[in-house]
């Protein structure tokens, strides 16, 4: 073998096909965009057509990265809450709920639940109940000497029994004696 006899392997190298170029080359005239109309032109944007039949696209549900059945949550701040004990709109002898928060005006309408949050002073006393509240938050309350009772949801709660179920049945297959085993003999 010499270096002038070095070739390529057969079919390494395919040559691009240049359309429209004739009868002859097979693809020629309309160079393999079929017929008249808008997909026979450059910068077509069609994109997802099926023929007619609803579209991937559409079929699918939209979720993305948005959470599915979200709660809304009023959001209050132990500022805003001091704030409505200054202006004498709250009562801080009497516990704090999402209803009386709307009494005050502080929130406009209950929505799914309170979510408290900690920017702000606090120097008032108060008895909460809410749904969720930050460790800033429960700090405050805390160390101006109030409490927070965080309600709990039924789903929780479902979900606890089961933990609590699947538990129990973990313990009895594990407390039970094996077949053949004969060590009381």
């Amino acid at each position: 073998m010499r270096l002038n006899e070095i070739k390529d392997k057969h079919g390494s190298r395919k040559e691009r096909v240049r359309i429209g170029r004739g009868i002859g080359s097979g693809i020629g005239k309309t160079g393999g965009r079929g017929g008249k109309g808008q997909t026979a032109r450059t910068g077509v944007a069609i994109g997802g057509f099926e023929g007619g039949q609803m579209p991937l696209h559409r079929r699918l549900p939209k979720r993305g990265f948005n959470k599915w059945r979200r709660k809304d949550y009023n959001e209050v701040n132990v500022g805003a809450l001091q704030q409505a004990i200054d202006d004498k709109r709250l009562d801080a002898g009497k516990p704090v709920d999402i209803e009386a928060l709307v009494a005050a005006g502080i929130v406009r309408r209950p929505k799914d639940g309170l979510r408290l949050l900690g920017s702000g002073e606090i120097t008032a006393k108060l008895t909460l109940t809410v749904d969720h509240a930050s460790g800033t938050a429960k700090a405050a309350i805390e160390k101006a000497g109030g409490s927070i009772k965080l309600i709990e949801k039924k789903v929780l709660a479902a979900d606890e029994a089961k933990r609590k179920k699947s538990a129990a049945k973990k313990s009895t297959s594990t407390t039970k004696k094996p077949a053949g085993d004969s060590s009381e003999e």
